[in-house]
């Protein structure tokens, strides 16, 4: 529990389509971990927003989001390919590319975001904040303050990779989040070391979304 008083004091796969949400994606070099949280009004979203992978790097995709990107820009990475280079490689033949909001980072926290540019009025306010190897973005959120405090808390935040990713999305729901509501959210954490996900959780249908996950994490 002791590894949740930060995060306290702060305190089934969907398909192809609009994800629009706040997410986080953010490394630790020094212990090799990386780690990516979502939330959205979108069912599921963490299944099918965030991908992160130990040694490699993480990457977001959502406003029409792409799901069988995630591996493929992780495989990218892990070729040696720099993170710019791999969201133009992505969006080079796409013909909705101005529709995406993609964030991607690796593991020496070089970070890439490419927002949506043509999203409809409905999907904004939009936009992202790179810091110290993290990167948070989000799209038809309630306001700015929605980025700035995510980015705020997680610089700010004690303890672990995690426990500042989540202190983050608290803070971006606490902000107004998306503006449309609160159903799902998740986080996703890759460690050096750990086959698969050293952690994972979901909520995926929910009024209130990011405190139960934060409630799942806490508990676990």
């Amino acid at each position: 529990m002791a590894a949740c008083a930060g995060v306290r004091r702060v305190c089934a796969v969907a398909p192809q389509g609009v994800t629009a949400t706040f997410s986080i994606v953010a490394v630790d070099p020094d212990d090799g971990v990386v780690g990516a949280a979502v939330a959205s009004k979108y069912p599921a979203v963490g299944r099918v927003v965030p991908y992160v992978r130990a040694g490699v790097g993480g990457f977001c995709t959502q406003h029409y989001h792409v799901p069988e990107w995630g591996e493929r820009a992780l495989d990218a990475l892990a070729a040696g390919t720099g993170p710019e280079q791999v969201i133009a490689d992505l969006l080079k033949d796409d013909p909705q590319r101005e529709m995406r909001q993609l964030a991607i980072i690796d593991m020496q926290g070089r970070a890439a975001v490419h927002n949506p540019t043509s999203a409809p009025e409905r999907s904004r306010y939009w936009g992202a904040m790179t810091g110290r190897f993290y990167c948070c973005q989000g799209n038809t959120l309630a306001g700015r303050e929605v980025i700035a405090r995510m980015a705020r808390a997680y610089e700010e935040t004690e303890g672990s990779l995690a426990d500042r990713l989540m202190a983050s999305l608290m803070e971006g729901d606490r902000a107004g989040g998306d503006h449309r509501g609160r159903l799902a959210a998740g986080i996703r954490v890759a460690k050096f070391g750990v086959e698969g996900y050293a952690l994972e959780l979901y909520v995926d249908k929910s009024d209130d979304a990011v405190n139960e996950l934060a409630e799942k994490y806490a508990a676990r």
